[in-house]
């Protein structure tokens, strides 16, 4: 390197002495380093035949020698950090190939879900975008680790021959695992499932957050956190498909009279369709079905409101809420658990008290 670098030195010395005409002793000195022509401003170095001319610049001379010696150091190390770089590059084109096709899958979903008028059609469509996701991240992923196999000198071929006989392997060994995928893609394509709806599987019930082709996750009232296996999924019971029902089990005193309190219920009802802030969210007047059973202390009366999904709750609440108010104001008895004591006397005495003492 020393000897490399004193002479890249000579020749950027004698180059500029031919620039500036020296003659005499330096030129001779100069034409055994170099092939000059008199009468030119231009030399070519000796043993390059139809060479390129130097300009005589320094400056170019430095730059040229610069990226030989860079060249020449790369070579030296050998192909272990040619094979790092390029490992390096197919993750990192994987993971911005990633995250551009999320960012598409995205805007395509955003783009149907705006041009849809159902709400559940685009519920379906933000199921589906979840899944193409999970999908794609799988595929460029698995992807990459072939490509980064290859570049450390890993055989492919028989890796991708013995897939075959893995995958059997693992049909056995791993059937929990093969019957989620299968019963997820099911789940997916008959839509079943969808994001945002409340459901209740098995003993597990709450607000679907994911689905995917492994598992749904769901949260509950309290907050908790439930993930359910697809391969365990048996029965599934939505309560926000297309409409629900707020049900109220009205119980009022025996003494009662019970087509009075049907219509109590029925004003107070219509007031509540009325009102702004719910009327958009009941969609039918209350159904009275009628009294549903005599309990010890009360006649209970059950009815019915046709409401949007996932509103039950809140509408029933409120409903309850004013109801209450009323029977207070029209003077309805709401009954609560009563004990009535009678004393009993044994047979053949008389039941009449005995006199005091005195």
């Amino acid at each position: 390197w020393e000897a490399k670098k004193s002479m890249n030195l000579r020749r950027i010395s004698l180059v500029f002495m031919v620039r500036a005409g020296t003659s005499g002793e330096a030129r001779e000195h100069t034409k055994q380093a170099w092939q000059y022509r008199p009468g030119t401003a231009r030399a070519y170095p000796l043993g390059v035949a139809n060479s390129t001319p130097c300009t005589g610049r320094g400056t170019r001379i430095m730059q040229a020698d610069w990226i030989n010696s860079l060249v020449a150091f790369w070579q030296g190390l050998g192909t272990a950090p040619v094979t790092t770089v390029r490992v390096l590059g197919v993750l990192l084109a994987a993971w911005i190939m990633v995250r551009l096709a999320h960012h598409s899958i995205r805007v395509a979903a955003r783009r149907i879900t705006g041009r849809l008028t159902d709400r559940e059609s685009a519920k379906r469509a933000g199921t589906l975008a979840q899944v193409g996701r999970y999908a794609v991240s799988v595929a460029l992923w698995v992807l990459a680790g072939i490509m980064v196999l290859a570049e450390l000198g890993v055989s492919v071929a028989p890796i991708l021959g013995a897939v075959g006989v893995v995958g059997i392997a693992v049909g056995f060994g791993a059937q929990s695992l093969v019957k989620d995928y299968f019963t997820g893609f099911f789940i997916l394509v008959e839509n079943q499932i969808r994001q945002g709806d409340v459901v209740k599987i098995g003993e597990h019930q709450g607000l679907v957050e994911e689905v995917t082709l492994r598992y749904v996750r769901l949260r509950d009232y309290e907050g908790n956190v439930h993930f359910v296996p697809n391969g365990m999924i048996t029965s599934v019971i939505s309560m926000s498909r297309d409409f629900s029902y707020a049900v109220v089990d009205v119980g009022v005193g025996y003494r009662e009279k019970v087509d009075e309190v049907v219509r109590v219920m029925q004003e107070v009802a219509a007031g509540l369709q009325a009102d702004p802030d719910y009327a958009r969210r009941i969609l039918a007047p209350l159904e009275v079905a009628g009294v549903e059973r005599w309990d010890n202390s009360a006649i209970v009366i059950r009815a019915r409101m046709c409401v949007e999904p996932l509103e039950q709750h809140p509408v029933r609440r409120e409903y309850l809420r004013r109801l209450k108010a009323t029977f207070d104001e029209r003077g309805i008895e709401i009954p609560f658990p009563q004990m009535t004591l009678h004393q009993g006397t044994p047979a053949g005495a008389s039941a009449r008290p005995a006199p005091p003492k005195g």
